[in-house]
């Protein structure tokens, strides 16, 4: 059997051994190497083909006998075979993963301005990319460079966004590079970036209505050339959709909401044990850290405080990935609660008939007519919600009802 792998320096979850695993039958490791370590691991390591991702894509190089046309190019490699001599042949595969992104996404570059924000190595391959797409014009946004963030503006015309910066993968979501708003000319944003399935950057194309697409498809693309690379057999480009969409449902989080008491906890823990997925319940998490229960902080610091614990905690929920999530009743009264939960996550909008609600230990809906709230928030929760269940019969009911609607 083949030994492959990733090799990096710190490398964290990665997804890339469940990729491959559903690609082919070689053993597929984790190498987390650092800088000293690298040449005893190329020369002598017990592996047969590897990935290289950050820091090494241009340290391997001169280790390499061979290039590709593309990685030298490129002066890239991001894929390495040990040959039968021992010698190490290079190739780049992330160019033919970006290019299949493009195409998915149905953004055409042709004619158009693009901007490439960061200047690593993926920076030298996207740039290619769109290039050889036909970009009229391509522009890598660095730092420190000609052109960078503290003079983008002179660059408001472009029509072609693609993000090859760490900025807004996990764990520091909710952050982009640049804001949108300066590119009125926009049509497309493109970002390297898989986890959080949505960056901040591509929330607010989505808020614009800009066509976009994350880097998950790109991830699988790019893994499924490799693959190819290392056993020297083709695999269908079919595998690349069929992959992505069991990463994408896998990855992404199950998130309810509805009003007080309609059974968002009891739902969300059948979810769980169904799917054997972790479960968080907002509300307790509040209450664990304000070291009260919820009637109790309304009592003390008064709802305002309670609105402004419940965003802090939903924020580091929504940045999960695989959970399932319950939420507080009143959370869609934030606006600002869309992103954190939106950026991972499909929403469900559970509904349960206003006369079964019950106000027990509930301090909004005591001192409210529940008809007269669920007036009020019926927007707020339509404005959320991914997809709606129905929650008035039995928990087998709402279960089927919730994996047909997120099918």
């Amino acid at each position: 059997m083949l030994k492959c792998g990733l090799l990096g320096r710190k490398l964290g979850h990665s997804y890339s051994p469940a990729i491959h695993g559903m690609l082919s039958d070689y053993s597929y490791q984790l190498f987390e190497r650092e800088p000293e370590e690298l040449e005893d691991f190329l020369l002598h390591g017990d592996w047969d083909g590897i990935n290289v991702t950050i820091p090494y894509k241009k340290s391997v190089l001169p280790y390499c006998r061979e290039l590709s046309p593309l990685a030298r190019e490129l002066g890239s490699v991001n894929t390495l075979v040990r040959r039968r001599d021992g010698s190490l042949f290079g190739d780049n595969t992330d160019a033919y993963g970006f290019e299949s992104l493009v195409r998915k996404s149905g953004i055409d570059p042709r004619g158009k301005k693009a901007l490439v924000l960061g200047s690593g190595g993926a920076s030298v391959t996207v740039a290619a990319v769109l290039k050889r797409l036909g970009a009229a014009r391509v522009i890598v946004i660095s730092r420190s460079g000609q052109d960078n963030y503290g003079n983008i503006q002179k660059h408001a015309d472009a029509q072609i966004i693609a993000n090859t910066t760490p900025v807004g993968m996990y764990p520091n979501n909710g952050q982009a590079a640049v804001d949108l708003r300066v590119f009125p000319h926009c049509e497309g944003v493109l970002d390297v970036v898989y986890n959080p399935a949505r960056t901040a950057l591509l929330l607010q194309a989505e808020e614009l209505g800009i066509p976009r697409a994350g880097g998950l498809y790109m991830l699988v693309a790019q893994a499924k050339r490799s693959s190819e690379i290392f056993t020297g057999s083709s695999i269908p480009d079919s595998e690349i959709e069929r992959i992505e969409h069991i990463l994408s449902a896998q990855m992404q989080n199950i998130v309810l909401i509805g009003m007080p008491s309609s059974g968002k906890s009891t739902v969300a823990a059948a979810l769980g044990e169904r799917l054997g997925r972790p479960v968080y319940e907002a509300d307790a998490l509040i209450e664990e850290e304000a070291g009260m229960d919820i009637p109790a902080i309304f009592a003390a610091h008064g709802e305002g405080r309670f609105r402004e614990l419940e965003t802090e905690v939903l924020k580091r929920l929504g940045a999960l990935s695989g959970a399932v999530i319950s939420t507080g009743g009143g959370c869609v009264t934030r606006e600002g609660n869309y992103a954190p939960l939106h950026q991972n996550g499909r929403i469900v909008w559970l509904l349960r008939d206003t006369d079964k609600l019950e106000k027990t230990g509930r301090p909004v809906s005591l001192k409210s007519d529940l008809h007269e709230l669920y007036a009020r928030r019926e927007p707020m929760y339509a404005r959320f919600a991914d997809v709606k269940a129905d929650n008035n019969g039995s928990i087998e009911d709402t279960l089927a009802r919730i994996k047909e609607a997120l099918e």
